[in-house]
């Protein structure tokens, strides 16, 4: 069977997530290919082959109609039996594709009607406007396709309550990313974010909290920033002395990083997007072996507080942040022994073994 997934936005830093899942396709015998649209090339990375349809667009409206055209005709190219789209950009192509005989998956990381309630660049009576519409055309196109892929369960429920079928198949870590045991010496002076920094994802909220911390720790920020806004807040903040930036770094670059910190941050602010998701990065910790400092989600209190591998904080309280903070830079074999009851968590339930077969044994009956 050949099997094509594309996406439209995601450069080649953080394709990991579609790699996973292409790579466990390909294993099981599968021809797969991976479109993207960052302008660095073709090559084959784990087994997959990569194909790049050019850089996206610089401008949203562009890469809304431009940049999702050129990946489309880059996929339809591929001749795949079957298209598995990872942006809700690609779903008009979807349609299309869908027209002429394919078979089509959309892989749903966010649920995206909740999503655009948050996004800063619409005020919020469009925002309004353009979830409602965009909630009707999502059900519309959805129940059209093949298959619909969840991130978490959240998601997956959020589209049943709207009459679409769903399954999950949850993004954790896969084996090569989780450090081995005792594989890590634990010291004070540094704590880690990684991700896209935005204000949304309490970012500021974390520089702010540098300024109150009472021991020696600087911030360690391993991401792009992505809205003017939220990076003038960090750069203005007195805590922006004690913060690190380093951009975006590839995966083996961010986990040297993450190795020298006693604690990774995931202190997202309470929007409905983000109170019931399982986002990646709480997981990526856990599984280098890092103590957590997260929001004080009731979902993310029973991993966290539940596996006994870190903090949970009001993210929207800077006291708070620095207060945790400085409790794990004090007393590194606390956070050692958080970070390995994460490690082993990870190990024994939040691994991508198990959700590589779900994922295997959805093409087989789409196959069928």
């Amino acid at each position: 069977m050949k099997i094509c997934h594309l996406t439209s936005v995601h450069e080649r830093y953080d394709i990991r997530i579609f790699l996973k899942q292409c790579r466990s396709l390909a294993r099981a015998g599968h021809e797969v290919t991976l479109v993207v649209a960052d302008g660095r090339g073709p090559e084959t990375r784990e087994g997959v082959r990569i194909v790049d349809a050019g850089r996206r667009a610089a401008s949203r409206p562009q890469r809304m109609t431009q940049t999702t055209r050129r990946v489309e005709e880059t996929a339809r190219s591929t001749g795949a039996d079957i298209y598995h789209l990872h942006d809700p950009e690609l779903i008009p192509a979807g349609l299309r594709l869908k027209r002429d005989g394919a078979k089509i998956v959309f892989d749903s990381h966010e649920d995206y009607i909740t999503d655009i309630l948050t996004k800063p660049y619409l005020k919020f009576g469009s925002a309004r406007a353009v979830s409602a519409a965009f909630g009707w055309f999502e059900k519309g196109a959805l129940s059209r396709f093949d298959g619909v892929v969840s991130a978490y369960d959240a998601i997956a429920d959020a589209y049943r309550a709207r009459g679409i079928a769903s399954r999950v198949i949850n993004n954790y870590p896969i084996e090569e990313e989780i450090v081995p045991e005792g594989g890590r010496t634990i010291a004070p002076g540094f704590v880690c974010y990684t991700g896209a920094v935005t204000e949304i994802r309490g970012v500021p909220k974390l520089v702010d909290a540098m300024t109150l911390c009472r021991t020696p720790v600087k911030l360690l920020l391993v991401g792009p920033f992505t809205e003017r806004r939220g990076q003038a807040m960090c750069e203005v903040s007195p805590g922006w002395s004690r913060v690190e930036a380093f951009g975006r770094l590839d995966r083996a670059a961010m986990r040297d990083q993450m190795a020298r910190c006693v604690a990774g941050l995931v202190t997202f602010l309470p929007v409905a997007n983000h109170v019931a998701a399982q986002p990646n990065k709480l997981f990526e910790y856990m599984a280098a072996g890092l103590a957590v400092i997260g929001s004080d989600f009731p979902l993310w209190k029973t991993i966290i507080e539940g596996e006994e591998c870190g903090i949970c904080v009001d993210p929207t309280d800077p006291r708070a942040i620095a207060a945790a903070i400085d409790a794990l830079n004090a007393d590194p074999e606390r956070a050692r022994r958080m970070g390995e009851a994460g490690r082993r968590a990870v190990v024994a339930r939040y691994n991508w073994n198990a959700e590589a077969e779900k994922l295997v044994a959805f093409y087989e009956e789409l196959a069928a």
